[in-house]
């Protein structure tokens, strides 16, 4: 079928509402879009320099947290919570009680992609794969009575009440039929349909199914994510679109809205494309960033360590994965007196690589701000 020929599916009369019905997907697609095709080659392009720059980076897997770190902030503040990077870095006990349940978000939204990555080794992208990422998404935190790691078995909506919803996803009795035919769309090798032209499509019809009672977002963002990378369209997890869809938050939610309402699904995938290839730009101008500072340290002042230039450069590869740290994780560590940590923060203060965070004369914390600053854009 080719896109242009969508049909998205219909309303349903239920008992005080409707709810809208998807067409299945899991059949050969056209795309004769000429803005498409050109969008997707150069979407291709920009991922084949992002995956360069993941191979060639020594330790790639330490700076991959930090855009981790960055997804799981920035996804769960679309759905509403507070906590920002500086936060989710540091300890549960550190954190304002109020800000507690957002900060367990995050974690376990953090949680849920390292898990998720990882069960990708054993597992395709499946319905199981799926609850069990949504088992760890809900885990006691503010939707753990939402049925985590369960299809539900009740009706959702979006919008503050079921009368006034802005709209109703399928009923439950349609979820496990759409979530199969979903799956086989996902697995196929039979129809050659571009990967990102299929996640696109499959990203949306995730959203629309909305198949869980909460974390539908979350879990359909992330799942752009695991199949980039189960497909090796992304050699390492370094691409992930929930900051372009933040900062374009109406256009997203709209132009779903516009191909569920229009059956347009090619302005949906036009926009999909294009975060694509911001997210790739911004993705690969971090990679060359970090580069730089590495080698501005590594060459300029880790030297001036002198003796302890093996401490410093065994403490600085930690911070490249977490940033903020302090004494006496630094004495841990490092297996050296807490004496000495200090004086290597220090040394590391006054060669401009860690910046006192607190003020305070005890329980100080240290960041590494250049670095940190990267990720801030």
């Amino acid at each position: 079928m080719d896109l242009q020929d969508f049909n998205s599916g219909k309303y349903i009369k239920q008992l005080e509402y409707k709810s809208f019905s998807p067409e299945k997907i899991y059949h050969s697609w056209i795309i004769s879009s000429p803005e498409i095709n050109k969008l997707l080659a150069e979407a291709n392009r920009l991922i084949g320099e992002l995956n360069a720059f993941s191979q060639i980076i020594p330790d790639v897997d330490f700076f991959i947290s930090m855009h981790i770190l960055k997804e799981a902030t920035t996804s769960s503040r679309i759905e509403g919570t507070k906590t920002n990077m500086e936060e989710a870095l540091i300890n549960e006990e550190d954190i304002n009680p109020e800000k507690r349940d957002d900060w367990a978000e995050v974690q376990n939204y953090i949680k849920a992609i390292n898990t998720s990555i990882k069960e990708l080794e054993k597992l395709p992208i499946s319905n199981r794969l799926l609850r069990n990422t949504h088992k760890t998404l809900l885990m006691g935190v503010r939707g753990k009575h939402k049925i985590p790691g369960e299809f539900r078995t009740s009706q959702n909506w979006i919008g503050a009440t079921l009368k006034d919803a802005v709209f109703i996803p399928p009923h439950q009795s349609e979820i496990q039929e759409l979530m199969n035919d979903l799956e086989k769309f996902i697995n196929d090798d039979k129809y050659l349909i571009p990967h990102l032209i299929k996640i696109a499509i499959a990203h949306y019809q995730f959203e629309t199914i909305h198949p869980f009672l909460d974390g539908n977002g979350r879990l359909g963002r992330l799942l752009i994510t695991l199949y980039l990378v189960s497909n090796n369209v992304l050699r390492k997890p370094s691409l992930y679109l929930s900051d372009f869809f933040e900062k374009n938050k109406t256009y997203y939610y709209d132009n779903l809205m516009t191909a569920r309402a229009h059956s347009n699904l090619i302005q949906w995938i036009k926009f999909f494309l294009v975060g694509v290839i911001e997210t790739s730009k911004e993705s690969i101008q971090v990679f060359k960033d970090i580069i730089e500072l590495k080698n501005v340290i590594e060459l300029d002042k880790l030297p001036k360590l002198g003796s302890k230039i093996e401490n410093g450069h065994l403490l600085l590869k930690h911070l490249f994965q977490i940033p903020i740290t302090d004494s006496k994780f630094v004495s841990r560590y490092l297996q050296i007196s807490p004496s000495t940590s200090n004086r290597l923060i220090n040394q590391f203060i006054e060669l401009k690589i860690l910046t006192e965070l607190t003020g305070y004369k005890r329980n100080r914390k240290y960041m590494f701000k250049e670095y940190f600053n990267i990720f801030q854009r």
